[in-house]
């Protein structure tokens, strides 16, 4: 725990990598947390359902850090245990029946049984500090034993997410006013315009997506204009 709390005090020198869908689309492929579409299940639903509805990241993107959970009456999928501890502070803690991807089966399972590696080598999702579960103790070992770590429970690892979070929130914040300046300018140069108004990046990103508004965008610069339109 102690090596976990000290990474987490360093993450105001650090940029997140994950937060831009960084890089060109053939290369996004290649991070670790990413799927191919058709390997990612996604249990929410609504035109929005392929984006995580608390940053707007594209969830097959980072499918192995995925979480999903019960919102009221329906299921949220978010890209990863920060932003489904985000939704749930701003929620009184309300979010029922939360779910991980196991990473090496790649299918949903019971949180609150599932054996996590926390701050292995292989990048984090919207945070320094990676969280990789697993159904079986043994395949998590197996993770721990070939890329570091520590083995955890999910109480202890959404302690640890949770102790971030603040910090996190906040630099998160500032990526995604850079990034909303930058989308900005790509609306304004390669889209076709809208008055309409969005409630989140993930409902915007959407509608760019079905009302191809912006041509053939995708990657960074769609995650930049959704931000931009759901702040606007």
């Amino acid at each position: 725990m102690r090596k976990i709390i000290v990474s987490i005090l360093v993450l105001g020198t650090m940029l997140f990598g994950a937060m831009g869908e960084g890089k060109p689309q053939n290369k996004e492929m290649e991070m670790f947390q990413s799927v191919p579409m058709q390997k990612a299940t996604i249990l929410q639903e609504g035109e929005a359902k392929m984006y995580c509805p608390a940053c707007g990241m594209t969830l097959p993107m980072f499918f192995k850090t995925n979480h999903a959970a019960t919102h009221g009456d329906h299921t949220e999928q978010y890209c990863s245990l920060h932003c489904l501890a985000e939704t749930n502070l701003k929620n009184n803690n309300s979010l029922k029946d939360i779910k991980v991807v196991d990473t090496k089966t790649l299918k949903f399972i019971d949180a609150q049984s599932a054996h996590y590696v926390v701050g292995s080598s292989k990048k984090g999702t919207m945070s320094m500090v990676s969280k990789y579960a697993s159904e079986k103790a043994e395949d998590a070992e197996a993770f721990n034993a070939e890329f570091g770590g520590e083995l955890m429970n999910f109480e202890q690892t959404y302690k640890v997410a949770s102790t971030a979070l603040e910090g996190e929130m906040k630099m998160v914040a500032k990526k995604q006013a850079d990034m909303a300046k930058k989308g900005e300018m790509i609306y304004n140069k390669m889209c076709k315009k809208t008055d309409k108004k969005f409630s989140s990046t993930a409902e915007a990103k959407a509608f760019v997506m079905s009302n191809n508004l912006c041509g053939d965008i995708k990657g960074t610069q769609l995650q930049a204009v959704g931000i931009y339109l759901g702040k606007r």
